[in-house]
């Protein structure tokens, strides 16, 4: 049968000319009935090409050159194809492409290889689909795979085909024990992995996910805001520091916005625009998603907003002072202790209790609250802040009940 019989054809791309009106030598590898072409590098006029023979003729200087480098190819294809034959026989053409060139065959590409591959891949989607934070953050995860490997087998990398379901549940274990993460942190680190896997197993580099038996819980953290007396009484405490009544005017500021730190650090004067309702409105991008944002400004931080541009010192363009994010969570840590706040007061702090105290407890719908915070999925929204709204719902049917109750 001449099904498993290799056919390498050489061929000329007339669709395409060069300025020289050249067109490009391409070869093409058919081996059962799956093909794979590629380019010679080498170029031709079309009537100098003898398409039954695969070769330039007449016989001359040049074209002796290119018949004998298209007759390399052709060689080093026959030997990678004779190589695979004896070595490893289940083998398709991409595998035989990648044996002409001198790579591993996917079946026997390595772990941290493939990451490689990976990073290469969604490095040219930075700032199109993610941010560099998020690159970094894979990064940073390859070293603690790379850290486990070597923990786990004293080698630098591991073959994809010796990955089984236990080689995950012993990395879960390495991240807990030797690295001393926390759930969190440990989630983050075992999702980005799945995700490298997912790419090796969507190319064909893996026939298994190691991933199919695998039950991960995503850790649930409580939900920590301002309640309206916590919101109040930082409001009106009086400082005696400026430079704590400035960051306190700022964190409350986001109270009522619900930016995060990098949205409230760029907001310019071209950031604030007359809404359609004849108020003032805020108008940028969330850093974090790339989503365009529009958020109506409240009394409360209309009033802060101008005594914040007033005081400020530093570039006019900028609206607010300018801090760095550690300084200035550093500053609410003493903010909660003078004002006597419990709770770990933290700039993010302040995003929550937007979406809650400000607006959810306001009766403002959630498909709004999602609009606002600028989330790229309403069901993140919901996996926030559900809980909030069923107390809402809740603390509706006792007062239902009560007026229902007082009419009998």
């Amino acid at each position: 049968m001449n099904i498993n019989k290799l056919f390498v054809m050489l061929a000329l791309q007339k669709t395409k000319v060069n300025k020289k009106g050249k067109c490009p030598i391409r070869c093409r590898l058919t081996y059962k009935k799956e093909k794979r072409e590629f380019s010679t590098g080498h170029f031709i006029e079309a009537s100098y090409w003898d398409s039954k023979m695969q070769e330039a003729k007449p016989p001359c200087e040049d074209f002796e050159f290119i018949n004998t480098q298209l007759s390399l190819i052709k060689t080093k294809i026959n030997q990678a194809f004779l190589f695979l034959q004896v070595n490893n026989p289940d083998f398709d053409v991409n595998d035989l492409y990648n044996q002409y060139l001198g790579k591993s065959l996917r079946k026997d590409m390595g772990l941290i290889e493939v990451y490689d591959e990976y990073l290469k891949r969604i490095h040219k989607l930075i700032d199109k689909e993610i941010k560099l934070v998020t690159y970094n953050k894979y990064k940073e995860s390859k070293v603690h795979l790379v850290d486990f490997i070597y923990w786990n087998m004293k080698t630098k990398d591991v073959k994809l085909n010796a990955l089984k379901s236990n080689f995950v549940t012993d990395y879960e274990y390495f991240l807990k024990t030797e690295k001393n993460f926390q759930t969190g942190t440990i989630y983050k680190a075992i999702q980005r992995f799945r995700k490298v896997v997912r790419y090796a197993v969507g190319n064909d580099y893996l026939s298994k996910d190691p991933f199919m038996l695998y039950k991960s819980l995503r850790p649930k953290k409580e939900l920590v805001y301002l309640t309206n007396k916590e919101l109040r009484d930082l409001e009106e405490y009086d400082f005696a520091q400026s430079r704590l009544e400035q960051v306190r005017d700022m964190f409350v500021f986001c109270c009522y916005t619900g930016l995060a730190f990098k949205e409230m650090s760029n907001l310019r004067q071209q950031n604030i625009i007359s809404g359609f309702d004849g108020n003032k409105w805020i108008s940028m991008k969330r850093e974090k998603t790339n989503k365009e944002i529009s958020i109506p400004l409240l009394p409360n931080a209309l009033k802060l907003l101008d005594k914040l541009s007033q005081t400020k010192e530093s570039d006019i363009n900028w609206l607010l002072p300018s801090i760095s994010n550690q300084k200035f969570n550093s500053y609410l840590k003493e903010i909660a202790a003078v004002v006597g706040i419990t709770k770990n007061l933290t700039h993010h702090l302040a995003r929550k209790t937007f979406a809650t105290t400000v607006l959810l407890y306001n009766d403002v719908p959630m498909e709004i609250v999602s609009e606002l915070l600028g989330h790229s999925k309403m069901s993140i929204t919901q996996e926030h802040y559900g809980k909030v709204v069923q107390k809402k719902v809740s603390e509706h049917m006792q007062n239902l009940t009560k007026r229902l109750s007082s009419k009998e």
